[in-house]
């Protein structure tokens, strides 16, 4: 393999990382509250509070309780997600358009992107759901009573003790709307944005992106994925931080069953809880990861 083919398949991993690890680490305290805002909703529903804090509220509490600092717990892991989740399905979507493109001299049709994406989506979350895991349960523990709380001291310590307590399949727990969740999300992001720019780029009838043709492809791109996987990030936050009751069973059997419990206690609209927050994290991520991305691949290749 020549040097300009093995970069050719290094440079959208590394692109990758780099735009993912830049959002998230500007988009920490947002995704930090969305958790929190979950988990109460949660727990309202399981009657283990009776009142409701609005948003404001909650901020008060975690900067009166735990700092400024509480906005970017879990941190490291949420970098190490990026670098695990992000980097795989961005660079494997990239490859896949990129090599139709060389090869066929075409773009990919739209249900061609969404195959790739959903590609991409699915094996990036099965890549990084370890990671996610982490994640959560550090968002999450501030939340939960002293004594129920994991007390982790970074990423590489949860990642050691989940394995020794719980195993190494507890890495994959709630995998299954990680997985649906990264599907809709990177269908959301990648084959919209790259839809957008082609028809914004038609309406103007040019060949060439314009930097207009990436913003307003990224902002629908941010929009789009921020509304139909949010029902799958709810479920997958209540999976994943979820612990043994006073009985020994478990909240949840499965994805479905906290889809009916969820509906059942929080009605259909509780699946999209915490909407503006959670909208307020995913579209500007979306357009910092899709404009990071177009900007190296447009400036080193």
């Amino acid at each position: 393999m020549t040097e300009s083919k093995r970069s050719s398949y290094f440079k959208p991993f590394l692109f990758g990382a780099i735009s993912g690890c830049s959002a998230a680490a500007i988009i920490m305290p947002i995704d930090t509250l969305k958790v929190r805002i979950q988990i109460q909703s949660e727990n309202l529903g399981l009657g283990l509070v009776s009142h409701k804090k609005n948003l404001f509220q909650i901020c008060k509490d975690m900067l009166q309780k735990e700092g400024l600092g509480g906005f970017y717990s879990g941190l490291g892991s949420a970098l190490l997600r990026q670098l695990t989740y992000t980097t795989t399905r961005l660079g494997i979507f990239k490859i896949i358009t990129e090599k139709v493109k060389k090869q066929q001299q075409r773009d990919l049709s739209f249900i061609e992107k969404v195959g790739a994406s959903s590609l991409a989506g699915f094996i990036g979350a099965l890549v990084g759901n370890p990671t996610d895991v982490c994640l959560i349960r550090f968002q999450a523990d501030q939340s939960l009573p002293i004594e129920e709380r994991r007390n982790y001291k970074n990423a590489f310590e949860a990642l050691a003790r989940i394995y020794k307590e719980e195993g190494i399949l507890a890495f994959w727990k709630g995998s299954m709307p990680t997985v649906t969740r990264a599907v809709a999300i990177t269908i959301g992001q990648l084959t919209t944005y790259d839809q957008l720019k082609q028809m914004s780029m038609q309406l103007k009838d040019s060949k060439i992106e314009s930097t207009f043709d990436r913003i307003i492809a990224s902002c629908g791109a941010g929009i789009i994925s921020s509304v139909i996987s949010l029902p799958f990030d709810n479920v997958k936050t209540k999976l994943q931080k979820m612990k043994c009751l006073g009985d020994g069973s478990m909240p949840y059997t499965g994805v479905m069953d906290c889809f009916v419990k969820t509906i059942k206690r929080e009605k259909l609209l509780g699946l999209w809880v915490g909407l503006f927050v959670y909208f307020s994290r995913v579209a500007p991520q979306s357009i910092m990861i899709l404009l990071i991305q177009d900007y190296l691949h447009q400036k080193y290749n």
